[in-house]
């Protein structure tokens, strides 16, 4: 069955939004579970590493490659099933994580449409619990199904089992790298209405239409949906092959959680203590990584050779015909710069292979 699948020397470049990366040494699409135990079965009986590849929007690849195994996810897939005052949907790992939002949306169903235009797929956003504008995917998780790389067994997880936490789940700690996700399910609400946490969403939606005129359900969605996707362009965080800043990994660190100690080192390095933006936080206070960047001299369209940060968004660094190296060279110069101003230190959020 390997060999049905198995391609040499492929280029990763084109399978991540950065468009960075050498060849794979081996290479193989795995559209079923089975493919997938058939593939590691055999990297296993190599001696071979396995990297597994979703849509790359959380990827970052050297600039010599992987000389393992890469595994891509394709397994495909979307199902609803009615519950009393729910519908549960499941969707494949493999899905894409826009289209399976836009189709909820369609169905009038709340609970993610909040996370529109994010890139990657369905399985992806469990492992770092992925948010925007005031939603988490753990806030509508009911479980998900996950393949053991050790066991080669499915392993089913409710919500709980995930321990999911600010952009983490044990899928990113205590468990890295060892489940394959396979299908997530999810409990959205039917003719809902979404929760808008977020004063900017609100009135990016305000300015268009009057949200207490909307129906329930699939046109107050719509609407929501419409506007975080004009937010995210606006701030090159839609991949468009058009828009030469959305190559990228999207924003590039985590908004750090200080303790109230350090929060007053903080204060004590500002100039004006009160300009700190903050945001409540469990065990702390969460302080835009963007605030941070630019307070330590990178600013929006700042380059550095073939790399630099976006023009909209200070957090997305992004490949202007540049190469890795180049990439990690400015991330790694921009976290001293924060750390040696701060006394901080910012988490890298893509995964570099």
């Amino acid at each position: 069955m390997i060999e049905d699948i198995l391609q040499e020397d492929v280029l990763l470049a084109p399978y991540t939004t950065l468009q960075l990366g050498g060849p794979a040494r081996h290479f193989a699409r795995c559209e079923s579970v089975d493919q997938f135990r058939a593939s590691l079965t055999w990297a296993a009986q190599n001696a071979l590493p396995v990297q597994i590849l979703g849509g790359g929007s959380n990827t970052i690849f050297s600039d010599d490659g992987f000389l393992g195994l890469v595994l891509h996810i394709s397994l495909s897939g979307v199902g609803f099933i009615a519950e009393k005052d729910a519908i549960l949907a499941t969707a494949a790992g493999g899905e894409d994580w826009d289209s399976f939002v836009h189709l909820c949306v369609e169905r009038g169903l709340a609970g993610i449409e909040c996370l529109a235009g994010i890139p990657g797929q369905v399985g992806a956003t469990p492992i770092q619990n992925v948010g925007a504008y005031g939603q988490e995917v753990r806030d509508s998780i009911a479980g998900l199904r996950a393949l053991d790389r050790q066991s080669l067994k499915i392993v089913e997880f409710s919500a709980d089992d995930c321990d999911f936490a600010y952009r983490q789940s044990r899928f990113k700690t205590a468990d890295r790298n060892r489940y394959i996700i396979t299908d997530v399910t999810f409990r959205l609400r039917p003719e809902g209405r979404p929760e808008l946490r977020y004063p900017e969403l609100r009135r990016t939606i305000e300015q268009s239409v009057d949200l207490a005129s909307l129906e329930s359900g699939a046109p107050i969605l719509t609407a929501v949906r419409n506007a975080v996707l004009a937010l995210r362009r606006s701030k090159s965080m839609v991949v468009d092959p058009d828009d030469p800043d959305s190559r990228s990994a999207g924003s590039f660190f985590l908004n750090p959680i200080l303790s109230e100690e350090q929060f007053a080192t903080l204060r004590e390095r500002v100039s004006a203590p009160s300009s700190i933006p903050q945001f409540p936080a469990p065990n702390g206070k969460k302080i835009p990584a963007a605030w941070l960047v630019e307070q330590a001299g990178y600013h929006k369209g700042y380059r550095q050779g073939g790399v630099g940060i976006s023009i909209h968004h200070a957090l997305a660094l992004v490949n202007r015909n540049g190469t890795t190296r180049d990439l990690l060279n400015l991330a790694s110069a921009i976290q001293n710069e924060v750390f040696q101003k701060f006394d901080i230190h910012l988490e890298r959020e893509p995964v570099v292979v």
